[in-house]
């Protein structure tokens, strides 16, 4: 699923990042990232069904790729992810807010070139969930991840441009708008613009460094 209606991020002052449960190698298991009051985990074939009811919203499915419709089809994709993970093709977490036996959303990583130099991440959040501070404290830890643990290098986004709020969002946080894509995404029968935004893993490092360290 592309063009989410939560955005990435990279953060613009030095903050402490929460615990990271790493494994030898991502792709025999994806590793538990653990944030205040939630944690990111693989998907489970029980998380289909709070999926459906929370992804399939008009609120959320707006400007993404068009979910699965069933419970079934969820289970299928979240299969698919998994497979996709011992590839070593794609990451997907579960986003699971304290208290909740289930996902309520997902943080993806695709590779768009050879060993994930450059990939692409995606995202989706039930509705009930923005706001919350949720995706912004799930975002960084999966940026943390990807360029500190994967090897990423370059981290691509995409957002409609009718997609006011996502754009905004990823503009005051401080992620690089390149360009327009134009009549880049296909959805309802009708090819919308999006915008490219970018971080790299300079920006990345550069970002959490502390003030004291920046002024040297």
């Amino acid at each position: 699923m592309r063009d989410q209606p939560v955005h990435p991020i990279a953060p613009t002052t030095a903050m402490p990042l929460a615990a990271v449960e790493t494994t030898s190698d991502w792709r025999q298991s994806i590793p538990v990232l653990t944030g205040t009051g939630f944690t990111l985990r693989e998907l489970r074939l029980s998380d289909a069904p709070l999926l459906l009811a929370l992804l399939t919203t008009e609120e959320v499915s707006r400007f993404i790729s068009p979910p699965p419709s069933t419970v079934d089809g969820f289970e299928r994709f979240i299969a698919w992810t998994q497979r996709e993970r011992a590839a070593g093709n794609y990451i997907c977490f579960g986003v699971v807010p304290e208290g909740s036996h289930g996902a309520v959303g997902l943080f993806q990583l695709r590779q768009l070139e050879p060993n994930f130099s450059t990939a692409e991440w995606g995202f989706a959040l039930g509705f009930s969930f923005w706001g919350t501070g949720l995706f912004v404290a799930g975002a960084r830890l999966v940026a943390d991840f990807a360029f500190e643990h994967v090897g990423v290098h370059r981290l691509e986004a995409r957002a409609a441009v009718q997609n006011g709020r996502g754009n905004g969002a990823l503009k005051k946080i401080g992620a690089n708008r390149e360009c327009v894509l134009r009549k880049s995404f296909l959805r309802n029968g009708e090819y919308l613009d999006q915008v490219l935004w970018t971080i790299l893993d300079d920006d990345w490092r550069l970002a959490k460094l502390p003030a004291a360290a920046l002024m040297h």
